[in-house]
């Protein structure tokens, strides 16, 4: 790989680190039991509701955590999480009366959180793996057609999906600050820098930039109570997630968006330190059922830094993209 591809690969894999059903069935993947006996419960009007654990198993083996919420014959939702964060990431969506009557679902990416961690940096590099990883929770998880939400390295996973399955078994997309081409130009110095010290194999220097990245997610720093959760979350995270992404061949999914047929929702955060507009914005320009919703209080995480405005502006894309 020549200096100029590694450079620009490199920028793009910075943003992922910062920041998942009948319609299609993988025959590989399948639901395995968590070992769970009592569900976990989110609030619904002072009401306990429901989350069902689940395991699947991916084409190459790999095991993915997640957990689904809802009634299981509501417009579906799935929600993938950015490199390094988890399914907790989508928190205050599974507790957002403006979606409780959807069926939601959200995993672990593999390298994070309860999925399995393998160290072949093949295992992330490949773009076919990621793609896999969705079908085999779509199939898990009985998804009919599901709303696909991808944030940040989420939007690349979504892409591959695309890419490999095709787009006639989703409603809809919603990419939230999403990398849908690896390139520099796209993405902020900052996020580059985080590339090399994030994936640093000097243990102090990762631990600082990890903080340090995290921040760069916000425009306005969450309580820290939560932040101490997120970097808990973070430093579970393989390193050979970041060092195996970097040396994709998969650079550019701008493409597959643009052959899809169904509609995209852009969500992008106005003071995002990571992902420029223009990523959000090109997406737009080449998709003509597409809209760009720019959220000005927040950094790189809009769902987490306005989730009233996202949850309803969610809940209408999933109503109208369902009626379509």
């Amino acid at each position: 790989m020549d200096h100029s591809r590694r450079t620009f690969l490199s920028g793009a894999a910075g943003i992922a680190s910062l920041a998942l059903g009948a319609a299609y069935t993988a025959p590989e993947a399948h639901a395995e039991s968590t070992g769970n006996t009592a569900p976990a419960a989110a609030r619904d009007g002072g009401h306990a509701v429901a989350r069902e654990p689940f395991a699947v198993r991916s084409a190459d083996g790999v095991i993915l955590t997640g957990e689904a919420q809802g009634d299981g014959q509501a417009p579906e939702i799935l929600f993938i999480h950015g490199l390094r964060q988890s399914r907790l990431s989508w928190e205050k969506q599974f507790a957002d009366p403006a979606l409780a009557g959807f069926r939601m679902v959200r995993f672990d990416l593999r390298g994070h959180g309860d999925s399995d961690k393998l160290a072949s940096f093949d295992a992330y590099s490949d773009a076919d793996r990621w793609a896999d990883d969705v079908a085999a929770v779509i199939a898990g998880a009985r998804l009919r057609r599901p709303v696909l939400v991808g944030w940040s390295l989420g939007g690349f996973v979504v892409g591959a999906y695309l890419r490999k399955y095709g787009g006639s078994a989703v409603a809809g997309i919603n990419l939230v600050d999403a990398v849908t081409k690896l390139s520099g130009d796209l993405l902020t110095e900052e996020a580059a820098t985080f590339t090399r010290t994030c994936t640093s194999h000097d243990l102090a220097e990762r631990i600082a930039a990890t903080a340090a990245f995290l921040a760069a997610c916000f425009h306005r720093p969450p309580p820290v109570v939560e932040m101490q959760r997120m970097l808990g979350i973070n430093g579970m995270t393989a390193r050979a997630v970041n060092e195996g992404f970097i040396k994709t061949q998969t650079s550019d999914l701008e493409p597959v968006f643009k052959a899809y047929a169904g509609p995209i929702l852009l969500t992008h955060g106005v003071h995002d330190r990571l992902v420029r507009i223009a990523m959000s914005d090109r997406i737009r320009s080449i998709h003509a059922n597409s809209r760009l919703s720019l959220f000005s209080e927040s950094g790189h995480s809009p769902f987490y830094e306005e989730p009233i405005r996202y949850g309803q502006e969610l809940a209408a894309f999933v109503t109208a993209a369902n009626n379509d």
